[in-house]
């Protein structure tokens, strides 16, 4: 057992509900990095209807033979913003990833996280996010034009995975009940204090016309609740926006693409359910 006097230089808090499907390749891919020498893994499950923490506690023997902690706890509502509070309650490290549980990182992105939040100025990170190949026709179409949208190819959205250093971490105190905690974390940071680390990780999205309008309807929702809520933070989202030059060669260079992401985004700003929906 790992001693409760150590010092960690990295956690990982992991919300998990109902992540039966994915929790074993998420913290196999965690216990496979490459670096910090010493990390906390922090699994709050919530919520769960099935043996997602079973399954968590399944690698017990392998973070502690590596000399890594794994910290399991079970939550009975289903809330990622109570997971994260949960987690962030047990943390012993200065940097702190949070990472979904449908994400797999790559073998150094962890290291690279861990090494480049280790200075005391206020800083966020993330890795080089990679999109899953969608298993339905629409969502493949979206995702390639997604991941040319300059939000996500030229800056640091963290979409999945994100990191802060002990300094950055000290800019809010418990997360509030919003909808978009990564946009509320992403927006604590000016641009000059948000940084990619080249490694990679890999984010899958949601399948099918309907869910893709429901989740993009609801990151829109959430963005717009935080602007209203912290309009102090507004000032830090910066995103690029997308000129009609480059949504013509968008359009040009995939038409089929372009028709579902235009298709999506325009859905999406017609009325419809605003209820919970997963983020892929």
């Amino acid at each position: 057992m790992v001693p409760e006097e150590a010092q960690y230089q990295l956690a990982v808090v992991l919300p998990a509900h109902d992540e039966a499907e994915w929790i074993r390749p998420c913290l196999a891919a965690v216990l496979a990095s490459r670096g910090p020498s010493r990390a906390q893994v922090i699994v709050v499950a919530n919520g769960c209807r099935d043996d997602t923490a079973a399954l968590a506690r399944g690698f017990s023997e392998a973070f502690a033979a590596r000399g890594w902690r794994l910290d399991v706890i079970e939550l009975t509502q289903g809330s990622k913003i109570a997971a994260l509070n949960a987690g962030d309650a047990i943390v012993r490290a200065p940097v702190r990833a949070y990472l979904d549980a449908d994400v797999e990182v790559d073998e150094e992105v962890l290291g690279q996280l861990e090494e480049h939040l280790s200075g005391a100025a206020p800083a966020y990170a993330s890795g080089r996010l990679e999109i899953m190949l969608p298993r339905s026709a629409v969502s493949r179409a979206y995702a390639r034009i997604y991941r040319k949208v300059p939000f996500i190819a030229q800056g640091v959205p963290g979409c999945g995975l994100f990191a802060v250093n002990a300094g950055g971490r000290a800019r809010w105190g418990d997360w509030p009940q919003i909808i978009s905690d990564d946009t509320f974390a992403r927006l604590q940071f000016t641009a000059a204090e948000r940084h990619a680390v080249p490694g990679r990780y890999r984010w899958p999205l949601v399948e099918g016309w309907r869910a893709l309008v429901r989740v993009r309807r609801r990151q829109n929702i959430g963005v717009t609740e935080i602007h209203r809520a912290y309009p102090a933070l507004a000032a830090n989202d910066e995103k690029p926006p997308v000129s009609l030059a480059r949504k013509l060669r968008l359009a040009l260079g995939d038409p089929s693409g372009f028709v579902v992401y235009a298709g999506v985004a325009l859905a999406t700003r017609l009325g419809g359910d605003s209820g919970w929906s997963r983020g892929r």
